[in-house]
């Protein structure tokens, strides 16, 4: 079992997709994430060792990028490699014979269109073992209030690049936590401080995404 979370970690890790795929050079013509997952699956092997692959290569290359050892290129070819496995592990995950961690909803605060930092954020939780709920972006108060209901029990993530939109992501806080103020809340982006986070009760911020793997596992452990 050990040795097909290492592969699969490794695919992923690296950005190796399928044989076919020329990247990396080094791995040319080798096994991707998709024929080995699909030999691993049809071997009887358990869609969650799998599953433990894809969370071991993307804490790797998320780890990685946190270190300036990766980029948004390799980001993505893990992501890639990562979405090559899950095709064959999502059939277990509709079923619920694979349990989810949790529920991470994001969304770009409203007036903010950018969507590179919430989609970096969104491939290494999603990689981490949780589901993640995309809202997009400029995601006013009430679609993110909308989301904590249809999704009981889920952690929240909002994001902002924008210096401008700082007080809309202050509102979306306060909104959040005053209707239900038992849900996580995580902030992030290029203008948002530890300091910002503290004064508009937001509960976690990390210019990491690994930190904040991190800190959901933390919280389900506490809280399952």
């Amino acid at each position: 079992m050990q040795e097909i979370v290492e592969q699969i970690a490794t695919c992923v890790a690296r950005g190796k997709i399928s044989k076919s795929f020329w990247f990396p050079p080094e791995m040319k013509d080798q096994d991707g994430a998709d024929e080995i997952a699909a030999a691993a699956i049809k071997n009887g092997i358990q869609p969650d060792v799998l599953l433990q692959g894809c969370m071991l290569g993307m804490e790797r290359i998320g780890k990685e990028f946190g270190e300036g050892k990766a980029f948004m290129t390799n980001l993505i070819v893990s992501a890639e490699a990562m979405n090559a496995v899950m095709k064959h592990i999502k059939p277990f995950l509709e079923s619920g014979e694979v349990k989810r961690k949790g529920t991470f909803v994001i969304g770009t605060v409203t007036g903010d269109m950018h969507d590179i930092g919430k989609n970096l954020v969104s491939m290494i939780i999603k990689g981490g073992g949780f589901e993640v709920i995309d809202l997009g972006v400029d995601v006013p108060a009430n679609k993110f209030l909308d989301a904590i209901t249809q999704h009981p029990g889920c952690f929240v993530g909002l994001s902002a690049l924008l210096t401008t939109t700082k007080p809309n992501m202050e509102n979306s806080v306060k909104a959040i936590k005053k209707t239900s103020p038992d849900t996580k809340v995580l902030v992030g982006g290029a203008p948002i401080t530890q300091d910002f986070c503290t004064r508009i009760g937001a509960d976690f911020y990390s210019p990491n995404p690994q930190d904040a793997v991190a800190y959901l596992n933390t919280s389900v452990l506490q809280h399952p």
